[in-house]
């Protein structure tokens, strides 16, 4: 059987994983916009911490995140970030039943988010550690708690969007 080499990529193959980076940092950005502003909105419920403390992890997956794609020598493309955050807070329009005050849909919709924001994250570590095996920028051991910590953030995220439901719809967990 021969031996593969690694070839180094294309500047077609570069130019693709600067584009697949930079749409994840946006997707980051946002959810870290998302996560900051319900934790703050709950406040005083019992989503209030959780979600703080999902906010500071999103964050830190972020910064991760560009970290990483300065090993790799990809520059950030600043209007996928400012449309990111721009996007989220065009989301707050959405009144989700109410206008003056805040419904109990809301936190059902933003842990929702929430949680499909980890998701995406998820898959980008994925798929970077697939990548880790022929390129010595990417640190697999480090891709593989990213990884994990991704889904750690999705389970939270889901039974904080259980919990809402519940609160929001009627029923109990489970």
């Amino acid at each position: 059987m021969p031996i593969e080499t690694r070839r180094p990529p294309t500047e077609q193959q570069s130019a693709a994983l600067s584009i697949y980076l930079n749409d994840h940092l946006a997707a980051a950005t946002g959810g870290v916009e998302l996560a900051r502003r319900a934790a703050a909105a709950e406040r005083g419920s019992p989503l209030g911490a959780p979600l703080r403390a999902l906010a500071g992890d999103l964050e830190a997956d972020r910064r991760s995140l560009t970290e990483l794609m300065a090993r790799l020598g990809v520059g950030v493309t600043g209007y996928k970030v400012a449309g990111a955050r721009l996007a989220e807070k065009i989301g707050r329009l959405k009144p989700n039943g109410g206008w003056l005050h805040r419904s109990a849909l809301a936190p059902v919709v933003e842990t929702e988010g929430l949680r499909l924001v980890a998701e995406h994250g998820s898959a980008a570590w994925r798929t970077l550690r697939v990548l880790a095996g022929s390129d010595a920028r990417l640190d697999a051991d480090e891709l593989d708690r990213l990884v994990d910590r991704a889904a750690e953030q999705a389970a939270v995220a889901g039974r904080l969007a259980a919990e809402s439901a519940v609160r929001a719809f009627g029923g109990t967990v489970g």
